[in-house]
């Protein structure tokens, strides 16, 4: 049924809107493979079965993502993924590269990390993931992420993370940003380990970070989207954590954060380890200022059968956040200043 609301949501979105964010998509590629000018000029080589990995511009297959992934190296190429579950995993140093299954929905990454990290390592000039997902990633220090993004630009589309330790976790890097569109994380986060608290998404100092016609569900553990992003843009989502297991708030942003959280959907659920708020603001050491953070549109309320309280913003920076138009449940506090 949350589901269902969510994408009806979704469905009653304006049509301008929803033109504008594919245009934000396309564009935002645009720029970092405007980068790279070098293309392939190799002759094509037909895929087979054995080399599940083939690079569009030159037709050529690999038995390895890491092979295909060298073979482009510092130009700009995208890799055609054939159906199935792989045990891979890539490290990208350098370049412009798309990750795309042939058939969205049919490519799975699977258990396997590289440098103790995620099944993709990125820190190349950008990358781009199509239609591709990334399950059971776990490492010693509990930070197994799908994607460990170093630096350089990444957008993601059409996407899962589920079932590990992190979805994606992404280090600093003020000069780029991160879209996600379209994409389910499921079954994500955890406070057990040496390496702190891991989230379904978890972002360090990045210049801006997009999460537009997503789905986040069933955490177990830490935070749902956690950015110490300057700009934020978190739009027509549905957060649903009437299956979470000790999962805190949905949205923290910790250093402070300007741009827009609207027309989400947020549910909280019964198993919590921190219920005292839906999005924190400020609540860690401040980087960047959030006046004119808008907070607009959004529906939060409470799993069915529970009778409970809480807080939609809590403020630690006492920002000039505009609110309205937010429809809150009974029991639910709009603001409250920390």
């Amino acid at each position: 049924m949350a589901h269902a609301q969510s994408l009806d949501r979704i469905r009653r979105t304006p049509l301008s809107r929803r033109l504008a964010g594919w245009l934000d998509t396309v564009f935002a590629f645009a720029l970092i493979t405007l980068a790279v000018g070098v293309g392939f000029s190799a002759p094509a080589e037909a895929q087979s079965s054995s080399r599940p990995f083939t690079i569009a511009e030159t037709g050529r297959g690999y038995a390895t993502l890491q092979a295909a992934v060298d073979a482009i190296g510092a130009q700009r190429g995208t890799i055609q993924i054939a159906p199935g579950t792989y045990e891979q995993c890539a490290v990208q140093d350098e370049g412009v590269i798309i990750y795309t299954a042939s058939e969205y929905g049919t490519v799975t990454f699977a258990r396997k990390t590289c440098q103790g990290k995620a099944a993709l390592v990125l820190r190349g000039l950008g990358a781009e993931i199509r239609g591709i997902t990334f399950t059971g990633m776990a490492v010693a220090d509990g930070n197994g992420a799908g994607i460990r993004l170093e630096k350089g630009a990444l957008n993601i589309a059409y996407s899962r993370f589920e079932d590990s330790q992190q979805g994606i976790l992404a280090n600093n890097d003020t000069a780029s940003r991160i879209y996600i569109m379209r994409s389910t994380f499921s079954g994500l986060g955890t406070c057990e380990n040496s390496g702190g608290c891991a989230h379904s998404i978890y972002v360090g100092n990045y210049g801006e970070l997009t999460v537009r016609d997503s789905r986040f569900e069933r955490g177990t553990g830490g935070h749902y989207v956690k950015s110490r992003s300057a700009k934020v843009i978190i739009e027509n989502n549905s957060f649903d954590d009437s299956a979470g297991r000790g999962t805190n708030y949905m949205i923290d942003l910790p250093a402070g954060s300007q741009g827009a959280i609207t027309d989400n959907w947020f549910v909280q659920g019964r198993d919590k380890e921190n219920y005292s708020a839906f999005i924190a603001l400020g609540a860690e050491t401040v980087m960047h200022s959030a006046d004119g953070l808008v907070i607009k549109g959004n529906e939060a309320r409470f799993v069915p059968g529970l009778t409970g309280s809480s807080v939609f913003l809590a403020d630690w920076m006492g920002a000039r956040v505009a609110m309205s138009e937010n429809n809150l449940a009974r029991g639910l506090t709009g603001y409250e200043r920390r």
